[in-house]
């Protein structure tokens, strides 16, 4: 590598990090943080030669020098939290402040016996062979380049345990926000999150910023759901406009669980997700849902892959995406049944709304099918605003203006409305609305059942 690589600064810093690091006395981890760094080192980072990111440079971030994020929590008021979290919100609570916890503005109530919610580094001291079985075990870094920054270099997150047969009633609401500093930063955050057997819980992860400095968020999250189990799972990106957010979710499910993954991407200049699932037994059902509402020269780049590893499963996936301004968005759904999971059930659907002529979507829905007997569709839609529809909200009596603003509230709210937690719901709504040119007239439109 020369002066000029985009890697040498990484390559560099990780040979101070790791003297440091959490977990630098672990052997194991020692090694697969290596392993990380050297597979990043040898990769490098993704360019637009490839297929899986032909449609989203990352030269930005790639030609900008990050340094770790320092810690911020002096100057962050409980008032900052309140603003990222739900009005109305009841649960458990943990605020990562530039990527470490902030003890002062978390707050974890009652749990039921066993239930853990904490950070990583705790867990790693307290159950380090718990950790060790699926740290890293799950999301890939040999594939993923920013997956393999992330394991190299986390330094906190959020590790939650529910064990067999726990139900935590509350949601658990995991919060990263991040302060900008006089210079460029990144945050790598990594959340461990495991639903033993016939377990029950619901997890909402909220990425927000302020301020006009330039930050990257690249966090990294391993889901593994037991047999049986019930897992919801929220993702909230509101980052600044100035924002990078490379983010990855990995998600294993087990014999007749049932999973919800929602994906929110509201925010962020540079913005990508990626959410893989893999069905490791047989009965599993999954609803992979995701909204995406991008203006400005915003870029949101969505991916997502099923796995369907076993027979007699089902997944039903609606993403949809509302564009304005010179916004540019990309859905790339993959689907694979892979040899023997016969009875699989998928339907995959993209759909997207186009608020201005320079809006731009890249659709890509795919199929992969391996086995011979199953049930799997897909479909994907690009268009402006039904003029049919425009006109008979005017006939009711609505102006143009107002007419174009609930239809568009409408469009968003199939997605909205499945969302379980109502405080979470209710922001959303409340979000979107504010964002119409003719929100106070929705509004009264809506509670009145137009």
């Amino acid at each position: 590598m020369t002066d000029a690589d985009p890697r040498q600064a990484y390559v560099d810093d990780f040979s101070k990090f790791e003297r440091e690091a959490p977990g630098a006395d672990l052997p194991w981890l020692r090694d697969l943080r290596r392993s990380a760094m050297a597979r990043f080192r040898d990769r490098g980072f993704p360019t637009l030669k490839e297929e899986e990111w032909k449609y989203t440079s990352v030269a930005p971030i790639a030609r900008t020098t990050f340094r770790r994020a320092p810690a911020a929590s002096d100057g962050v008021a409980r008032e900052d939290v309140e603003r990222i979290a739900f009005h109305g919100f009841r649960g458990h609570q943990l605020v990562f402040v530039n990527g470490r916890l902030d003890p002062h503005l978390s707050g974890v109530g009652a749990l039921p016996e066993g239930v853990q919610i904490r950070r990583l580094e705790e867990a790693l001291e307290g159950d380090p062979a718990l950790v060790e079985r699926h740290l890293a075990r799950h999301a890939a870094f040999d594939r993923q380049p920013f997956a393999a920054l992330n394991t190299a270099f986390w330094e906190d997150g959020a590790f939650v345990h529910v064990p067999k047969g726990v139900a935590v009633p509350e949601p658990i609401h995991l919060v990263f926000l991040s302060k900008p500093q006089h210079e460029p930063t990144v945050v790598h955050a990594r959340n461990l999150i495991l639903i033993d057997e016939g377990a029950v819980a619901i997890v909402v992860e909220s990425y927000a910023g302020w301020g006009d400095g330039l930050y990257f968020t690249n966090p990294v999250t391993e889901v593994v759901v037991g047999d049986e189990a019930v897992f919801n799972h929220y993702k909230l990106q509101r980052e600044s406009e100035k924002a990078f957010h490379i983010g990855v979710l990995q998600i294993l499910q087990g014999r007749a669980s049932n999973v919800t993954d929602n994906s929110l991407a509201l925010g962020g200049g540079l913005v990508r997700n990626d959410v893989n699932t893999w069905f490791a037994d047989e009965g599993g059902e999954l609803n992979l849902d995701g909204l995406y509402v991008v203006g400005g020269r915003q870029h949101v780049d969505n991916h997502t892959r099923i796995d369907h590893a076993k027979p007699h499963c089902t997944s039903f996936e609606l993403y949809k995406g509302i564009l304005d301004g010179h916004g540019r968005a990309v859905f790339y759904g993959n689907i694979v049944v892979h040899k023997d999971a016969q009875k699989t059930n998928a339907m995959q659907t993209n759909k997207n709304l186009l608020l201005s002529r320079d809006a731009l979507v890249d659709s890509i829905p795919g199929l992969q099918i391996l086995a011979n007997d199953v049930k799997c569709r897909h479909g994907s839609s690009i268009g402006h605003m039904d003029e049919e529809q425009v006109f008979y909200l005017r006939s009711r009596g609505l102006d143009e203006e107002t007419a174009r603003s609930l239809l568009t509230y409408g469009f968003a709210a199939e997605v909205v409305n499945r969302v379980r937690v109502l405080p979470l719901r209710a922001a959303l709504g409340a979000w979107i609305l504010s964002r119409l040119p003719a929100s106070a007239a929705v509004s009264d439109a809506v509670r009145e059942g137009l």
